[in-house]
């Protein structure tokens, strides 16, 4: 039976909320008829040898891949993707809505090294190879702040485990939150993973936006409403570095 920290990939007790918000305009829905099956990745439980080489996935074959996962409205995505287009970035959300945003800057900004996943991520980190990944980012993710909910937080020892997997060695996992009980929760769950170490050196470390941030909207909103986000940084390590941290 699935616990606190350890996934349960049901829809019903999936990391996300609700797949779907307000209608979507006309031009929304042609581009998830038409653009998302050209960038949508295959589904890792019918077809999980896709994954075994990662830059065939992209036009470009990029020697760094970055993972963003529940990219939300896509800001963040996006601008990576237009500042690194060497890179290849692989996207991650459930919700419609934010699908269909980042799809039209997919078609708006010719990001041909963009692709997408629009299911669960815990079904997607299980068939990516080992040490493939340069970096992964989790932003602002649903907090679930009830107790009772908790065990739908994406962060969990297993998740974290899987993410210290896919880093190649030096790749980083960045967490941000307006919610400080899940900074503390997810500060808990990685001290106990010895792949990953904290970088922060002060407060201001944990305080200051990521390099190159571009801020998203529900950032914007969790500091309109007098909440203050934290970024945390993980270096991936070995695990013998890790153990003495």
């Amino acid at each position: 039976m699935p616990t606190a920290e350890t996934p349960d990939t049901s829809e019903a007790n999936a990391f996300f909320g609700r797949r779907k918000g307000k209608r979507l305009r006309p031009g929304q829905e042609a581009r998830l008829a038409t653009l998302l099956p050209q960038r949508l990745l295959p589904d890792p439980r019918t077809d999980r040898a896709a994954y075994a080489d990662l830059a065939a996935l992209f036009p470009h074959r990029p020697e760094r891949i970055v993972l963003e996962i529940g990219f939300g409205g896509g800001e963040h995505l996006a601008h990576r993707a237009r500042e690194d287009r060497a890179a290849g970035f692989i996207g991650v959300e459930p919700f419609v809505n934010g699908m269909a945003k980042m799809l039209a800057a997919i078609d708006e900004d010719d990001l041909a090294n963009v692709r997408l996943f629009d299911q669960d991520a815990a079904l997607l980190l299980p068939a990516l190879p080992d040490a493939s990944l340069e970096a992964v980012y989790l932003l602002y993710p649903d907090p679930w702040p009830k107790r009772r909910n908790r065990k739908r937080r994406f962060v969990s020892l297993a998740t974290l485990s899987e993410i210290a997997r896919v880093l190649e060695p030096g790749g980083t996992f960045r967490f941000a939150s307006d919610i400080d009980d899940y900074v503390g929760w997810t500060l808990v769950r990685a001290a106990a993973e010895p792949r990953l170490a904290w970088t922060a050196r002060t407060a201001d470390d944990w305080r200051t936006p990521f390099p190159g941030w571009p801020g998203t909207r529900y950032e914007a909103k969790a500091i309109r409403e007098g909440r203050v986000p934290s970024y945390l940084g993980f270096v991936r390590v070995d695990a013998d570095a890790g153990a003495g941290r």
